[in-house]
């Protein structure tokens, strides 16, 4: 095929993953390498281990999406890949293979923040123009609430003071010994669970900011668990999950709506791997229905760390008259969004 594509390339973390989009970004081929099974005897991520494996699956996942998109090398005219916030030695990986590449087939290179990856996201399906909108980033390192102007124009409203919702998923999921990674495990076990069985805190609910803080809500939860003793039923279990699960779910829609009338959006997006969450999806839609807000939630096939996400970043900054990244441009773990 003779076709102009955008590659993207992922290794934020744990996850390597390769995409091919057009130029409007939408995608044509996307593939992730996991490696939860690889981590999960550790109970969370170890960095030589993510690295090592980045460099293995690298090559044969761009051959892949190439195959797929019935591609060659000479469709690709950009050339994208994350520099931050990540793991350091993961980064290196995707970010010096995307950086040869643009140089070897003389195409422009974007450096792509991993966070801007998932705010633009609800934007990929279904297919609509990125307007003005409130965003709520909620993964396992963080959770921000961001007021978008416009491609590449943020700023940040909040942030976690402490742990990241997903972190506090995790964790807890940990201290109830389910398998890793435990976030998705507690949101399993809470269907059919009673929501109002354990109180847990609502931390900075009525702050009268916009910044978050669960590790309040961790420590309740162990304590709790310390007071039940073991083992524990599996009824139990589902209504300590569900309580859990709803003192996050009511801290996230109601932060989110609040900054929504504060800053006059009637459009919200949600995206990172929490917005998984099904019972946070049930709620941030429904009270946005109540309070008058739309609300775009990104597709689960592009709410965890993938590299679709990150060429419709790269397309969306091309498109949007944004400059390219200088190639001598470092990585950065601790890249900040806004």
């Amino acid at each position: 095929m003779s076709a102009e594509l955008v590659l993207a390339i992922e290794t934020s973390c744990d996850e390597t993953a390769v995409a091919l989009a057009d130029l409007t970004g939408r995608p044509v081929a996307s593939r992730i390498a996991s490696q939860v099974k690889l981590h999960a005897p550790y109970g969370g991520v170890v960095p030589e281990l993510a690295s090592r494996n980045h460099s293995l699956d690298l090559r044969p996942l761009l051959e892949s999406v190439l195959s797929e998109a019935n591609a060659s090398s000479q469709d690709i005219c950009l050339v994208a890949a994350t520099s931050g916030p990540g793991l350091a030695s993961s980064l290196l990986v995707g970010d010096t293979l995307g950086k040869a590449l643009a140089v070897g087939l003389g195409c422009p290179f974007y450096s792509i923040n991993h966070l801007e990856g998932h705010l633009l996201s609800p934007f990929l399906q279904p297919a609509r123009k990125i307007s003005p909108h409130l965003a709520l980033i909620v993964s396992g390192g963080h959770t921000l609430l961001i007021d978008c102007r416009g491609v590449g124009d943020y700023r940040l409203l909040g942030t976690t003071k402490d742990d990241a919702a997903g972190e506090a998923f995790d964790k807890v999921g940990k201290l109830l010994g389910l398998p890793y990674p435990g976030g998705p495990e507690i949101s399993k076990r809470a269907e059919g669970g009673n929501r109002t069985a354990f109180s847990f805190p609502r931390s900075m609910l009525q702050s009268g900011d916009f910044d978050f803080s669960f590790s309040g809500l961790k420590t309740s939860a162990r304590y709790t668990l310390d007071r039940l003793g073991g083992p524990l039923s599996d009824d139990i279990v589902a209504d300590f999950c569900a309580s859990f699960e709803e003192a996050i779910v009511d801290v996230l829609s109601k932060k989110l709506l609040d900054a929504c009338i504060a800053t006059g959006h009637r459009l919200a997006a949600v995206s990172g791997g929490v917005s998984c969450n099904r019972r946070l999806r049930e709620r941030i839609l429904s009270d946005g229905n109540s309070a008058g807000v739309e609300i775009l939630v990104a597709d689960p096939a592009y709410s965890t760390d993938n590299a679709a996400m990150i060429a419709f970043a790269a397309a969306s900054r091309h498109a949007a008259g944004l400059s390219p990244s200088p190639l001598d441009r470092d990585i950065n773990p601790n890249l900040r969004l806004a």
